[in-house]
């Protein structure tokens, strides 16, 4: 019913547990220290034999007032959650600590094409996004003036769901993914470097690797358009770096069941539409198929790099020496093992984010004032079958409803899809991961959303 209090782990996601989030103490913004101190010089100045008030004192060391914009980064607030879908190739060298299959693969690992595992992942995740910085002072040198940034701290928790005996995302949560980082607002620059705004994205993952991506903020370039995105192909397929071409292995032929992948028999899986070979030739997929008869309105749209394609913006990858690895072929420590180079060294991360407006009509009960607020769900668009979740929204009508009415509503959904190359035996390894996002709380609804409502006749035609 609509008038149903709506808990997590309804409208299309189970619930799962959520690692916690340190939170920002409330009055914690970052400022420049000569602006406060300024400020505090000025409130403590008084004429000879006046005693300094405590709330001139208070109000000399309040933080700034000066808020740097947020631009698109203002959408991210709150927190999202919702599915998707990951892959990575990872080493294989065969010992008892490393990966072992039902089905007995040929020949043994590490024995090419069997020196890696491909895993396979069905996603539930939660991305928390919390209070903004505030004022966060650059110093420029030379010619060049100070900037000031924004931003917003994030929290990434991913959980793998897969259920072998279902086929589908149903499995108990087992975390695969925690990442700590960081979205700034970055203002333009005139004179070094000469760059528009642009958006940088950091974030440290706990297998021992920090990216720092950046990219042309989408207000100062191509990045709205009207309608849903465009969502490009993505192919995991490794490449050998001495020659250039593309090598497919075996586990990514989803019919296959004795190949070095995890899970090895995707039989039910298949027959669930969950991982299927169109899913892995294009990943992709699942995201396309999570707004299938959605009515989105508006997207935003920008591709953060660590190897961007203007040298003007920064960026880059930094791994632990175990993921580097020594050079190929030095000594190891016992004299007779040599080196075969990095372990799993990242590369390159590159993340389209498409920000999207998408638009829901629900319908509302009769409700008089001085009732509780309704927390009505909005419904699953026709023939989506993603089980991707759709967000609550509150509702608190401005007069009576006499009988059931239908309003439009909007919500910010978050998609992405994030490619990072790791390099090991002498291949590139493309690690893909995607999801689709919805907010976790209800979504407050404005009055001005009942101006153009329209009632349910009582055999639900409007």
């Amino acid at each position: 019913m609509a008038s149903q209090s709506v808990l997590n782990g309804v409208n299309g996601l189970s619930s799962a547990p959520v690692l916690p989030v340190t939170p920002l103490p409330s009055s914690f913004r970052i400022q420049p220290q000569d602006e406060r101190l300024k400020r505090c010089s000025a409130a403590s100045s008084a004429a000879p034999g006046t005693a300094r008030s405590p709330s001139a004192a208070a109000a000399g060391a309040a933080p700034s007032t000066t808020i740097p914009p947020l631009s698109v980064l203002s959408n991210f607030a709150g927190t999202f959650h919702g599915t998707g879908f990951n892959t990575i190739f990872r080493p294989n060298n065969g010992t008892a600590s490393n990966t072992t299959f039902p089905n007995p693969v040929s020949p043994p690992p590490p024995a090419v094409p069997n020196d890696n595992t491909l895993e396979l992942n069905l996603t539930q995740e939660t991305l928390t996004f919390q209070q903004p910085l505030g004022n966060v002072p650059n110093r420029g040198s030379g010619t060049q003036g100070d900037i000031f940034l924004n931003g917003v701290p994030y929290t990434q928790v991913i959980n793998d769901v897969v259920n072998p005996a279902t086929g589908k995302g149903d499995g108990t949560p087992s975390g695969i993914h925690f990442e700590p980082g960081l979205w700034m607002h970055v203002p333009a620059t005139t004179t070094d470097p000469v760059v528009p705004e642009s958006l940088n994205r950091m974030g440290s993952i706990p297998h021992g690797t920090t990216i720092n991506a950046q990219c042309l903020d989408p207000t100062s370039s191509v990045g709205t358009v009207p309608g849903p995105p465009i969502i490009a192909a993505v192919d995991i397929t490794p490449t050998v770096i001495a020659t250039g071409k593309k090598f497919r292995f075996p586990s990514q032929t989803a019919a296959s069941t004795d190949t070095a992948r995890l899970p090895q028999d995707l039989t039910a899986f298949i027959a669930a539409g969950t991982i299927t070979q169109t899913i892995l030739d294009d990943p992709a997929t699942v995201l396309r198929e999570a707004i299938v008869g959605q009515n989105i309105t508006q997207t935003i749209f920008f591709t953060v790099s660590t190897t961007p394609v203007t040298p003007e913006l920064g960026g880059g990858v930094a791994n632990t020496g175990f993921l580097i690895g020594a050079p190929a072929g030095s000594a190891g420590a016992t004299g007779t093992d040599t080196a075969t180079g990095p372990n799993a060294q990242a590369t390159l991360m590159c993340a389209t984010f498409w920000i999207e407006t998408v638009q829901y009509e629900i319908t509302v009960p009769a409700w008089k004032p001085g009732h509780p607020a309704l927390l009505i769900p909005g419904p699953v668009p026709a023939g989506n079958t993603s089980g991707v979740p759709t967000p609550t929204f509150l509702v608190q009508p401005p007069h009576e409803i006499t009988v059931p009415t239908t309003i439009s509503v909007t919500a910010t959904q978050i998609q992405y899809s994030q490619l990072v190359n790791l390099v090991f035996a002498g291949l590139i390894w493309p690690h893909a991961s995607l999801a689709t996002l919805v907010p976790q709380s209800p979504v407050p609804v404005p009055a001005s959303a009942f101006k153009h409502s329209t009632t349910v006749a009582a055999n639900g035609s409007s």
